[in-house]
């Protein structure tokens, strides 16, 4: 009876054991690595989007001093509606003579570079619809306006002051869209409506006819050309030489 009882607690002590050496012995199950959330998509930065297009130094270096590049980042970057820029090259400041934006106050100058912004992304065939609902107000304000017209598929743009066109598209991605322009935008709202005429192209040159080229009378009709032409006495000549030689061969025939 003895025996029965301290063979039973052995094999229970031998089971119990095995399976703790088993529980220790087993690996845990093995879990797979979450996946990498993706990453926030990149804005366009305006400033080295300028720097490295164009040439745009000068209407960058004017969106600097005005702190208006951060007022379009900022609607790049933080609205739905996104935006869209005017940028006339180093050359169009350059030629930029009257009227002079030196003699522009700092809230002037400052209106004047948010006058060459839409607080709205644009392609270049919605400004076709656009043309329709002129005129169309920029970051500077409601008496800001600019119209814009489709030639033949070509975007032009008035201010009053100025008329250009989108002569090339810098970048057009949602949300940003910078089209370069041929000439700086000047508003009425700064320089007046007592805006200079355009001036008349220039006249072509005349060309004189040349020599032998018959000249025309004020009726139209061509003047009569200067050679000599055979007098009645020639032509009397001529025929009476040709009776003699007429006679003289049948006198011939005669004899």
């Amino acid at each position: 009876m003895e025996f029965s009882m301290i063979f039973t607690v052995c094999s229970a002590l031998l089971l119990l054991s095995s399976s703790s050496a088993d529980a220790q012995t087993a690996s845990p199950p093995s879990l797979s690595p979450a996946p990498a959330p993706a990453p926030a998509s990149d804005f366009v930065n305006l400033t080295d989007l300028l720097t490295v297009a164009g040439p745009f130094h000068t209407f960058l270096s004017y969106l600097q001093s005005t702190k208006v590049i951060d007022t379009f980042q900022n609607q790049a970057n933080n609205t739905e509606e996104g935006v869209t820029i005017f940028v006339p090259k180093d050359s169009a400041f350059s030629a930029q003579k009257k009227p002079s934006l030196s003699n522009l106050t700092d809230d002037q100058l400052k209106s004047l570079i948010l006058f060459h912004g839409l607080p709205h992304f644009y392609t270049l065939s919605e400004f076709r619809n656009l043309s329709l609902q002129n005129p169309i107000t920029t970051f500077a304000g409601g008496q800001y306006s600019l119209n814009f017209t489709d030639v033949s598929g070509s975007i032009h743009i008035g201010s009053g002051w100025t008329n250009t066109k989108v002569s090339s598209s810098v970048h057009s991605s949602d949300p940003v869209a910078v089209y370069q322009v041929d000439k700086v935008l000047l508003p009425e709202a700064i320089f007046g409506t007592d805006i200079p005429p355009t001036p008349a192209p220039a006249p072509a040159p005349d060309i004189a006819p040349s020599a032998d080229a018959p000249s025309a009378d004020s009726d139209g009709k061509t003047a009569p050309s200067s050679e000599p032409k055979p007098s009645s006495s020639n032509r009397i000549i001529n025929w009476g030489s040709l009776i003699h030689i007429v006679l003289a061969i049948s006198g011939g025939f005669l004899f």
